[in-house]
Parts: C-alpha cells; structure tokens; sequence
C-alpha cells in the first residue's frame, strides 16, 4: 500500500463523498492502491463467503477479480443490450467516486454476462438456464495491471456513520489481503471425474453436421458453426482456479474467466477472441477463424482454402456491420496466426474509431459473430436450435467489463465449461461452408473436446455419463 494512504485519509474522503452527495442512498465508491497482490489468486480471500464472483485474467494485460453485488440486473428480451447499458450508465454515472482521479485499471466497472440466444428454445423451458443478461456492479472490486493494483468498495450509504462503516471495511479487507498474501493459494485435492461415452455425441453431431453440409453446399447458408457438449459427472464441486492459474502460463494469449452465480453455478474458459475492446474511443474486434492441431506450425492453415474462406467470411461480416453503424473499419489484408495452448488459428485483428457510440450498441450489432454461429445470421440462428439437441447457454455469448470512462472489454465465451453442481459441461464447435467434409469437421471439434478434457488435468473413475 503507498505511504501516503492511511486510514485517515480513507475515512476523510468517505465523509466528503456522503457530504457531496447531499442525500439518501449515496452510492459510495472508496478505493485504495494495493500492490503485489495477484487478482487470480486473492479472490477467495476477496469473496469470503458472498455467492457472486467474476475473474477476467488478461495478464500480462488487466487482471480483474470481483465479488458481492451492490448493483444487478437481470432480464430476457430483444432490448437486453440496450437496457443493460442504460443499467450500466446509471449505476456509475450515480456513483460517487472519492478517487475519481486514478488510473485506468482502478476505475469502478459494471461486469455483464450474456446467455447467447435471447430465449430459451422451446424445447429447453423448464430446466434451469441462466438470463439472457446478467449486469453487476460487484461491492468489491481487485484490479492489477502490471505490478500496480487497486482494492475498491461500492456500498449505498443513508449516513455519515454508515460512510464511516464502508471505509473501515475497505481498511480491513486491504490489510486482510496483505497478511493473508503468503498464504493464498489454489492448490487443492484433484476432483474425480466420470468418463463419459463419447459414441452419443459423436452419433448425434454426425446427423446434425450432414444437414449442416446440405444447408451450405446447397446455398440455402454460407456458413454453420454446429457445437457439441460434452457433461461430465463429478465427485465433488469444481474448482476452476487451479485451471485457470495453468492456463495463464500456457495460453498467455487468452482471457481466463470465471463467472459465478453461486457456489453450484460456475462458467469458467479462456477466451482467444475479443469481440471488443473499447479504449479512448477506439475499438479492436478479432476475427478469429480456421483452427489447427497440437504439431501444425500453421503453414498448412494459410495454405487451406477452405479456412482462409472460412475466415474471410468472418473478416468481411465483421467489417460490413461496422460500416452499417456509420464507422469506417481498418483491417489486415492477410490474417496472421494466433496461437492458443494446443491451438493454432488463423486471426485478423480490426480497429475503428467509435464516434461515440456505447459499447453495448456496438456489441448488440456484432453478436453473434459468424466465427460462433454463422451466415446469414438471423437463418444460421435458426437452424442452431432445430440441429443443436441441447441449450447453448453462455457458450460463444458475450461476457466482460464496461468502466466509468465507457472504455469496455468483451470477450465471447468459447473454450469453455459449466459447472453446475457435480455436473461439469464442456462445450465445442466448428464451422461448416461448402466444400466441408463431415470426417474432419468432428474430428475439429473432437479435438477442441480434448485439449478442454487435457487442460482439466483431473483424476478419472469408470463410471460412465451420456454426452449430448
């Protein structure tokens, strides 16, 4: 912690936020330096017992851990982009900020989660799916960037003793961390895992994927991405941070994130595809399509006509619909290659000046992109719920952070798994244009199955489970 924060100056800048707000409800932000705390690994500590946590590990870039609700939203229906940004703009234009200024990292932030198809399918009512959004502006927040961080605390505060009771627990909490600091760790007894029969997927995706050919060899499509799930049955509770630590050494180039509604409803990946970052006005989106195995340097996926197509088409969507919002797109002419871990793809980033339009707006226009659904997309959308026997969820679906500058990072939610209780999914997809061949495109995503079941790296028993 700097020399120059005491308990003193927390306290004054609490009672100078309750006096300035001048009446009832003041939602009050305290926040404080904490340095050589690492996020990923505090965030135990960070939560105590409290239901909700995020994490969005970009590190070496911004790592974020989170935990509590001060503010949530939670809702269904064609307007949820645009509900959750209006959420999003009162909840932090509403707050008082006694270190409004700070750095970048330290800003307060709205986290949102969004489930990948507006509703429910048809066939899906009654089983327990998670909201079509879910915005939070968490009580505590953990941000470190480089070897700088921040603790903060959002409360609603009725008076100045109250004011009073958040900064001493924001006090607290710093020197909790502090001394708990050679103690964090996420270490733990290995989870023991059922094998599931992988003859049921495979059986049922090799339909699903031989009507996928017949719909983009006949016109009818450009492009499909049918997926798969994998479930899992366990032994007792998943903890994914021990995963999520490896992964931050193996796929550098990834956003790890967890996302937890409660203690039996975790989601949890490491997303290699931005859907977009905001940052003073300017925004990033990746495409991200073509996908090669452990042992293939990528020459033979620049060398594939069938990926660089695949690709294209996702460049040249993402590229149109930034133009249909009045923005002017810049691109590469030649994608590079993007490795993940076990994976290799082919990667094209694409930038362009917002003229200051929000970042839920620009999301709402980009999601879903065809690298996770397809082209046309209102015709792609539809033939994923008459082919896919199972509810997407939050898989290929938004998730991230917008802060109190409008500056915002989404990822979409791929290589990824949820836990609910003692069942554990695992969700993967390929994408399907003309000239695809049923054989290589199971055996794509039988591959990303394996590098999601690889990185789990858990004992197994005998028991067996179906996958769908």
């Amino acid at each position: 912690m700097s020399a120059d924060c005491s308990f003193s100056s927390v306290l004054e800048a609490s009672q100078q936020g309750w006096m300035s707000s001048g009446g009832e409800d003041t939602l009050l932000s305290l926040a404080l330096p904490l340095d050589g705390i690492d996020p990923l690994h505090a965030l135990p500590v960070l939560a105590d017992q409290a239901s909700f946590q995020m994490l969005m590990d970009g590190a070496p870039g911004l790592c974020l851990a989170a935990a509590g609700s001060c503010q949530q939203l939670e809702l269904a229906g064609a307007r949820r982009f645009e509900l959750a940004q209006r959420f999003t703009d009162l909840s932090l234009n509403r707050l008082v900020d006694t270190r409004a200024i700070s750095p970048a990292q330290a800003r307060p932030r709205v986290l949102l989660r969004f489930r990948f198809f507006e509703q429910v399918g048809e066939h899906h009512h009654g089983a327990m799916h998670p909201p079509a959004v879910e915005a939070v502006l968490p009580r505590w927040q953990l941000t470190r960037q480089g070897r700088r961080g921040w603790l903060r605390l959002n409360g609603v505060v009725n008076s100045a003793a109250e004011a009073r009771e958040l900064a001493e627990q924001l006090w607290l909490k710093c020197e909790q961390l502090q001394a708990d600091l050679p103690f964090i760790t996420s270490s733990r007894s290995p989870t023991q895992l059922a094998n599931g029969n992988p003859d049921l997927w495979k059986q049922r995706y090799s339909r699903a994927v031989e009507r996928g050919i017949e719909l983009v060899n006949g016109g009818e499509l450009h492009k499909l991405v049918l997926a798969v799930r994998h479930t899992i049955d366990l032994d007792n509770r998943f903890n994914p941070l021990p995963l999520l630590q490896r992964l931050r050494r193996q796929q550098a180039g990834s956003c790890r994130f967890q996302w937890q509604r409660e203690a039996d409803d975790v989601f949890f990946g490491a997303s290699p595809e931005r859907l977009l970052s905001l940052r003073g006005g300017w925004l990033r989106s990746d495409a991200l399509a073509g996908t090669a195995g452990e042992g293939d340097d990528g020459m033979q996926l620049l060398r594939s006509d069938k990926d660089r197509r695949e690709h294209e088409l996702v460049v040249d969507t993402l590229t149109n619909q930034l133009r249909q919002m009045g923005l002017t797109p810049c691109r590469r002419r030649q994608p590079q290659l993007a490795r993940h871990g076990q994976l290799t793809h082919l990667h094209t980033p694409i930038t362009a000046e917002v003229q200051g339009r929000s970042a839920l707006s620009l999301a709402e226009q980009l999601h879903p992109t065809p690298a996770v659904a397809g082209l046309p997309r209102r015709e792609a959308m539809a033939w994923l719920r008459t082919l896919e026997p199972f509810e997407r969820g939050c898989y290929a679906a938004p998730i991230g952070w917008i802060d109190s500058a409008g500056d915002a990072e989404l990822r979409v939610a791929i290589r990824c798994g949820h836990a609910r209780g003692r069942h554990l999914d695992l969700t993967a997809g390929a994408g399907l244009v003309r000239g695809s061949i049923a054989e290589r495109e199971r055996q794509e995503v039988e591959l990303k199955l394996a590098v999601l079941a690889d990185q789990l790296k858990l004992q197994t028993s005998e028991r067996n489970r179906s996958i769908v």
